[in-house]
């Protein structure tokens, strides 16, 4: 499992005692609460409202949450349990549509189910023990995802400079992910490195995930950190105080176009503007090679009140018209590289991506 920065702190995500434990990330950085998981729909609900979020934390949340699928079941034969196992990885499709990371891990899960029942015969039929192997499944994925973070982290911080001072944007940590994050486990090897790292976090509106999340983590790190508002990102690159920008990716189509939070397409038109190098940092997890370019990236809108009565007060009148994507997509022209388990990655991104991929 990965060397987490934060190990004073109780995991983002794990099993316990037949249920998945998650830290409710809507509540901080004022509290900090454990949220105990038992059903298919109290995951769908956590995915849904942002108590787990960012891509690779949510495939981990997904993998379980199929757990929890088959450990409630009252499947009879292997057949029935397949068929509830693929009935719950459709509802948790359902949660949020723009990270790939959530679908590829329920395939990865339905996969394993389909496995698992067609080598059982009417003579071998476990249930129990169907169901150990698919939460030995879902742990593998959080396994494999802690591994690629850290890889991730390895690779990033052999880009950064004694001192240097990155500008993040939104949460692409340890609360995203099943391991150190990816773009801040670039920071975190850096760190650990002794280069004396400083952030810049945008505060990544509506919901203030850099605010809130990033800075908070950091700061439980030990990471120099330093939070401005999103409109001061021109300022601060405009000023030379930035080396480089580095932010995480929901899904990154085969030309190499990004769709991550909402805001990242704008720090990345300033960052080009200014000279600045823009990084994006992403396991091959996060890789859509079905997707041709970034305009067939399906962006999740989310409700109007985040924008208008963010944190239960209200700040825009009543009946206006909102909208409110939750991501935008980054041409490729616009990202230096992209900082994955296997090494950096460059323009032209179509042939890199293809040799990344072996096809």
């Amino acid at each position: 499992m990965s060397r987490r920065p934060r190990s004073k702190l109780p995991p983002t995500i794990a099993w316990k005692d037949g249920a998945v434990v998650l830290i409710d990330q809507t509540l901080l950085p004022a509290r900090l609460k454990l949220l105990r998981i038992t059903t298919v729909e109290g995951m769908w609900e956590a995915i849904r409202s942002l108590r787990v979020r960012g891509a690779p934390a949510i495939g981990v949340a997904a993998a379980y949450g199929v757990v929890l699928g088959a450990l409630r079941s009252r499947a009879r034969t292997a057949i029935e349990l397949r068929r509830d196992v693929h009935r719950a990885a459709g509802r948790l499709a359902t949660s949020r549509p723009t990270a790939v990371n959530l679908f590829w891990a329920l395939d990865e899960m339905k996969r394993a189910c389909d496995r698992i029942t067609t080598s059982s015969s009417a003579f071998t039929w476990d249930r129990k023990l169907a169901v150990r192997r698919l939460l030995d499944e879902a742990l593998r994925i959080q396994e494999e995802d802690a591994r690629l973070c850290d890889a991730i982290g390895g690779h990033g911080a052999e880009l950064l400079g004694k001192g240097d001072t990155v500008l993040t944007h939104c949460n692409a940590g340890a609360l995203a992910t099943g391991g150190s994050g990816t773009a801040l486990s670039v920071i975190y090897a850096a760190q650990k490195a002794g280069k004396r790292i400083h952030v810049i976090a945008d505060e990544t509106r509506p919901l203030l995930q850099g605010a809130r999340l990033t800075c908070w983590e950091l700061q439980q790190s030990d990471v120099d950190v330093t939070l401005i508002c999103d409109h001061m990102a021109a300022s601060v690159l405009c000023d030379g105080k930035v080396d480089c920008v580095i932010v995480g990716a929901d899904r990154i189509a085969a030309n190499g176009d990004v769709a991550n939070k909402i805001g990242t397409y704008g720090v990345a038109v300033l960052a080009k503007a200014h000279g600045v190098p823009f990084y994006v940092a992403a396991p091959s997890t996060t890789f859509d090679l079905k997707l041709p370019s970034g305009a067939g990236i399906p962006i999740e809108e989310r409700s109007a009140e985040e924008v208008t009565a963010g944190f239960g007060r209200r700040t825009a009148p009543e009946g206006i018209r909102v909208y409110n994507p939750a991501f935008d997509v980054t041409p490729a022209r616009l990202v230096t590289g992209i900082i994955t388990e296997h090494g950096v990655i460059r323009p032209p991104y179509r042939r890199s991506i293809r040799r990344l991929f072996g096809s």
